[in-house]
């Protein structure tokens, strides 16, 4: 069977081009797409990569498996945010707090920043390429539990859709709180149910206005 890419891989997978499948990226990153099958280089100048139709099935499956920590980078350093069931889990208390309201505050300062108007009530180009650090990073922030262990929590990830990531709580009012959240921090949100088990989950996406 072959052996699913990375999660750094899977990261720039996601952030294709989602008309054109144009790939950006280190060139260690892309040349390792390449040797996969999951991305060619075009002859031309500039040689950009692309994905081939390969890279794009994996572009448009869910995650083999779920997803590891992801990073948020921030003026202090690199941030992890939680977006449920991790292996490893971030600690807790006031320093992991004082850290996950740095990282929301960086991430309002970078929608002032790139948002053409500077507005910080959407989300901004950073965000539509990191949909589920974005979202997850947006719950914490406003206090939410991130899945961990035996606990029940939030679980925050990928979809098929290209700008879409599912957000599931196994208590409908958490999961409420979160819809709520999520809206306020600039995302359109609607509510669904699992065709198999009728477990309700979240669909939801970064707003354009």
């Amino acid at each position: 069977m072959t052996r699913p890419p990375t999660a750094a891989q899977r990261r720039v997978i996601d952030a294709a081009d989602p008309v054109t499948g144009r790939l950006r990226g280190t060139e260690a990153q892309l040349t390792a797409l390449v040797k996969r099958g999951l991305a060619f280089r075009h002859p031309r100048p500039p040689h950009a990569h692309f994905l081939t139709p390969a890279g794009h099935r994996i572009r448009e499956s869910a995650p083999e498996v779920d997803e590891p920590v992801v990073e948020v980078p921030t003026n202090a350093g690199v941030f992890a945010a939680r977006i449920g069931g991790e292996e490893t889990t971030a600690a807790t208390g006031p320093a992991r707090t004082r850290e996950v309201n740095s990282a929301w505050q960086g991430l309002l300062e970078l929608r002032r920043m790139t948002n053409p108007d500077g507005s910080v009530e959407r989300p901004c180009g950073w965000e539509r390429t990191h949909l589920v650090q974005a979202a997850a990073l947006a719950l914490e922030a406003a206090g939410l539990r991130p899945a961990g262990g035996d606990l029940e929590g939030y679980r925050v990830r990928t979809t098929p859709q290209p700008e879409a990531v599912a957000v599931r709580d196994p208590d409908g009012e958490t999961l409420r709180a979160c819809a709520g959240t999520l809206e306020r921090a600039g995302w359109q949100v609607s509510e669904h149910k699992e065709p198999r088990t009728g477990a309700s989950y979240l669909l939801a996406s970064p707003r354009r206005t």
